[in-house]
């Protein structure tokens, strides 16, 4: 390890920590690198000063609030990215923004080793490492968290020995990791997947209207522009439509997961706009995609959710699925009604678009009906041949 090693920073305890016993255990100096993608009610500059107070020589602050709605957040609703069927991948679409600014840094300040604060059971561990390893192979990675042996407890009374500020206590101790496409929260009473989740830790999807909220998502090959007809930026959108959603309940994930390492968890999430979004966006493709490409898509994207949540966004794999998804989003334009109600329950009420396959002539039974009803006959009877001939010759002695 060389004598400067740059810190994903997020300011909180395991990171704050970090900091200090990178110092007194390796003797190094430490950058501290925090980047902004979309926390809420973060101080940075309260951040960045407990960073220098914990020791670091340097302490930046990188905003990738924007960078992390368009180029990551983006693609995600593209490829209407859940892993596992529900969790929109909130954490792990964050790991390759705070990656890609890391090996920055790590270039700037000359240092040939980064670190971070994740712990050997998780995932993020995984997404940091195989992330930096990507763009910059020659880079040595450490993981304090996985050498050190400590609790958290123990972790809160290293910071009190070095009068190191966090926001956390022995008594309270919960792990949440948020930006703007939602909360990750773990630890305490969450660890039991019997228990009911504490109401306490959640922010984004507390019931504070209990009228309903009806709102137009529109949409642009693939990506969201405006809500209302009100055209915004990405992240002003999910930001929106979060906040929206969020009070009337809408949002919350409770599951039990499968990471990386081979360990089931139980995680709570709550991300109502990305939730939101994601199936606005499945729905507009509904009516817009055809349907041999809708197939092959839907089969596509929980491997595509699959690779970013093991940490492979910077892949051979994940970079020509996205080139199938790009392609498969050039009509994907038009607008999708939404309604919320309280506690937590949202319905798709329409959906348009000038591009759309539907076809009110072949659909309705109507007298507007244009569809050659005489054509279904040899259709289905070519559709059936096969079995039917199987039916004859062999199906006999199989019944």
């Amino acid at each position: 390890m060389s004598k400067r090693v740059v810190l994903a920073y997020s300011g909180g305890l395991d990171t704050s920590v970090a900091v200090r016993w990178l110092i007194e255990n390796h003797g190094v100096e430490v950058i501290a690198v925090a980047v902004d993608v979309g926390q809420t009610g973060e101080d940075f500059d309260e951040i960045r000063n407990r960073a220098l107070v914990a020791g670091a020589v340097e302490a930046e602050v990188v905003d990738a609030r924007s960078e992390m709605a368009e180029d990551f957040c983006v693609p995600a609703i593209k490829a209407n990215a859940r892993y596992e069927g529900k969790y929109p991948l909130v954490s792990a679409l964050s790991r390759p923004v705070i990656v890609k600014h890391l090996v920055d840094a790590a270039r700037r300040h000359d240092a040939d080793t980064v670190a971070h604060g994740c712990t050997g059971k998780g995932n993020d561990q995984v997404r940091f490492e195989v992330g930096t390893r990507a763009l910059a192979p020659d880079l040595d990675v450490i993981a304090p968290a996985r050498l050190w042996g400590m609790t958290r407890e123990d972790s809160v009374e290293y910071a009190a020995k070095w009068n190191i500020p966090i926001g956390q206590t022995k008594a309270k101790i919960y792990s949440i990791d948020e930006n703007l496409w939602g909360r990750a929260i773990e630890c305490g009473a969450i660890e039991d997947p019997w228990a009911t989740a504490p109401d306490e830790p959640y922010t984004l999807t507390r019931v504070t209207s209990t009228e309903s909220d009806e709102m137009i998502i529109s949409f642009a090959e693939g990506s969201p522009v405006a809500v209302d007809g009100r055209e915004l930026a990405v992240a002003d959108i999910i930001d929106e439509v979060g906040r929206r959603a969020g009070a009337t309940g809408f949002g919350r994930i409770d599951m039990v997961e499968n990471r990386r390492v081979g360990i089931k968890s139980r995680e709570v999430y709550e991300c109502p706009g990305a939730l939101a979004i994601i199936a606005a966006h499945a729905d507009l493709e509904d009516l817009c995609l055809e349907r041999d490409v809708q197939h092959e898509k839907s089969r596509l994207e929980p491997r595509w959710a699959e690779l970013v949540y093991d940490g492979m966004w910077y892949s051979p794999l994940k970079n020509a699925i996205d080139a199938f998804i790009d392609e498969t989003q050039r009509f994907i334009t038009g607008d999708v009604r939404l309604r919320f109600d309280a506690p937590g329950v949202m319905r798709i009420e329409g959906r348009r678009s000038p591009v759309a396959l539907y076809d009110h002539g072949l659909a309705t039974y109507d007298a507007a009906d244009t569809f050659r009803h005489e054509d279904a006959e040899g259709f289905v009877r070519l559709w059936g041949l096969g079995v039917a001939t199987w039916s004859a010759r062999q199906g006999g002695s199989s019944r």
